[in-house]
């Protein structure tokens, strides 16, 4: 029983020592059927046998720098990078979504911002709110009339009669106004004229009591400059969510790519195989990922 227990390590040694010795092109070992002879052959012919390591290449790891600059750029990417696909798939919806809302609202502001310039320029007149203050000069605590040039002859619009640097003159003059009036087109001219009440008379509608009344007109403009301007207002919002996404999926990626290289512990050991009569070290390749 002993002798059969030895002879079956001897072949399992055999075996094994034969797969390296094919790998590695060395000579079929020839036994002679005499155990303490056999034993010293297969010994002997192991030392000159150079085992072959062979493992799969292990995972590399993922740069964090990387990852975090290519989400900067593409919010997702990164993510992608380090192989956390569902986060990517969230911050690059968040941006489509965002780009999306910032585009569309931003274009609806340019609709409504042209839709209440073009009810202004219809119904505010340059015209009717000069002659109010040259006919109402003592109510607005003026000493003297002050005069306005205005073209009244051609086929002009209402702000290309009035000369602007008379009535900015006059607006000058008179405590009571608190504001100049731009020139037609910028800005500030359509938000000024719905905005402040001195502006009321060039309003259709309005009542010619008192440059304090507000005609409805005038309140139904103000309406419109606010829609457009709540437009922009979830446009600019939008924006502002797209920076933040980038920052916080950047952010999001460096720390995935770092958390990645931390679960792979990759280490080389040395580990003491005992064979017959004597004590080898083999080289050993450890890899653990953990999830």
């Amino acid at each position: 029983m002993n002798k059969l227990i030895l002879y079956t390590c001897l072949f399992s040694i055999l075996f094994v020592s034969g797969i390296y010795a094919q790998n590695s092109g060395a000579d079929k070992i020839q036994l002679t059927g005499n155990f303490k002879a056999d034993t010293k052959i297969v010994l002997d012919s192991y030392k000159n046998i150079e085992p072959i390591l062979l493992l799969d290449e292990p995972p590399s790891k993922k740069s964090p720098v990387l990852a975090g600059v290519m989400s900067a750029i593409l919010p997702g990417s990164g993510e992608f990078y380090v192989g956390e696909y569902l986060k990517a798939a969230i911050f690059f919806a968040v941006e489509v979504a965002l780009i999306t809302t910032a585009v569309v609202y931003n274009n609806k502001g340019d609709d409504l911002t042209a839709q209440f310039e073009a009810f202004a320029d219809e119904n505010w007149s340059a015209v009717r709110y000069s002659e109010y203050i040259m006919d109402h000069w003592q109510e607005l605590g003026l000493s003297e009339q002050c005069v306005i040039d205005i073209n009244y002859e051609g086929n002009l619009h209402p702000w290309e009669r009035v000369n602007w640097n008379d009535m900015n003159s006059c607006e000058r003059m008179i405590s009571v106004f608190s504001h100049q009036l731009p020139l037609h087109g910028q800005q500030q001219y359509y938000e000024l004229i719905g905005k402040y009440r001195q502006y009321s008379s060039g309003w259709n509608g309005f009542s010619g009591n008192s440059y304090n009344d507000t005609p409805q007109i005038m309140l139904d403009y103000a309406q419109m400059r606010g829609e457009a301007n709540d437009a922009y207002n979830v446009a600019a919002k939008a924006v502002v969510g797209i920076y933040i996404n980038h920052i916080l999926s950047a952010i999001d990626a460096a720390w995935s790519a770092a958390k990645y290289n931390e679960n792979l512990a990759l280490k080389m050991r040395v580990q003491n195989v005992q064979l017959a009569g004597k004590v080898e070290f083999v080289p050993t390749l450890s890899i653990r990922y953990n999830f």
